[in-house]
């Protein structure tokens, strides 16, 4: 292995130049080396800065800790920043967690402020507005969801999220932390709606719809057949002329005929009709 010393810096300013010693190989030979993470670490003997990759130096140079806090305290999440810096999300989140607790923080504060209204605070506070409109609504007031982040101005704004049906809405207020819990003003017309309980808002005029038949139709009557036409009578013959009909007598009863007298009774002089 060969020493190397430390002739100057380069014109460039980013490479340091070095030279070999003399050898009886040869005179000695210039070498130019760059200055990276790995250099200023392995000066610093920072053994942890070296086991890194060179990728993983160039993301944690492009955000350092200071950026990635002021970007999650400006409402970007975690998987945002990661993929927009192609960063690792685990060294993200390392720098964001405390963050991310402060912005909990904040919007559970929220809950508890006063929704100014137009004639004043409410005396309700912000949660126990939403509920009750919530409910009215016929909506479920414990599948809601709070953020907040920090703006530019240095104000809080709080972020509701709501489920009803398919739908996701959303409302925002700007928070302002003061006595009494501080209060909030909606920002938009989804927040003005939640918290005033005098929001009249037109209805959207609909266009009238046909009448629609949903009852089963009746299917029309099937053509009637004509009737076949009766086929001619066959020609039948004269028929004789009937013959009056007889009426039968009753039989006239016969006169009954004198008995003839048996020989005997001639004999001994006995007459028929017993007389002696």
């Amino acid at each position: 292995m060969r020493d190397l010393k430390v002739v100057g810096l380069d014109v460039d300013g980013r490479h340091i130049l070095l030279e070999s010693e003399e050898s009886s190989s040869g005179p000695g030979s210039t070498f130019r080396l760059r200055v990276d993470e790995k250099l200023r670490a392995a000066v610093r003997g920072d053994k942890a800065r070296l086991d890194q990759t060179q990728m993983d130096i160039e993301v944690t140079s492009v955000l350092r800790p200071r950026d990635i806090q002021a970007r999650i305290r400006a409402g970007a999440s975690v998987e945002q920043l990661a993929k927009s810096a192609g960063a690792d999300i685990t060294r993200v989140e390392r720098f964001a967690h405390p963050v991310l607790l402060e912005r909990a923080r904040a919007a559970e504060l929220a809950t508890a402020a006063h929704p100014v209204l137009a004639d004043g605070p409410s005396v309700l506070t912000l949660l126990e507005a939403v509920t009750a409109s919530l409910v009215a609504r016929g909506l479920n007031p414990d599948s809601t969801t709070w953020d907040a982040w920090r703006n530019e101005d240095g104000r809080w704004t709080v972020q509701l999220g709501w489920k009803a049906g398919r739908s996701d809405n959303i409302a925002h207020f700007r928070f302002a932390p003061g006595a009494h819990g501080g209060t909030v003003t909606a920002v938009d017309e989804a927040a003005t709606e939640l918290v005033d309980p005098d929001f009249d808002r037109p209805l959207r005029s609909v266009a009238p719809l046909a009448q629609l038949d949903f009852e089963t139709p009746v299917a029309p009557p099937a053509p009637r057949k004509p009737a076949p036409a009766p086929a001619p009578k066959a020609a039948q013959p004269p028929q004789a002329p009937q013959q009056p009909e007889r009426t039968e007598r009753p039989a006239r009863a016969r006169k009954a005929k004198p008995s003839v007298p048996a020989w005997e009774d001639v004999l001994l002089g006995v007459r028929s009709s017993g007389d002696r």
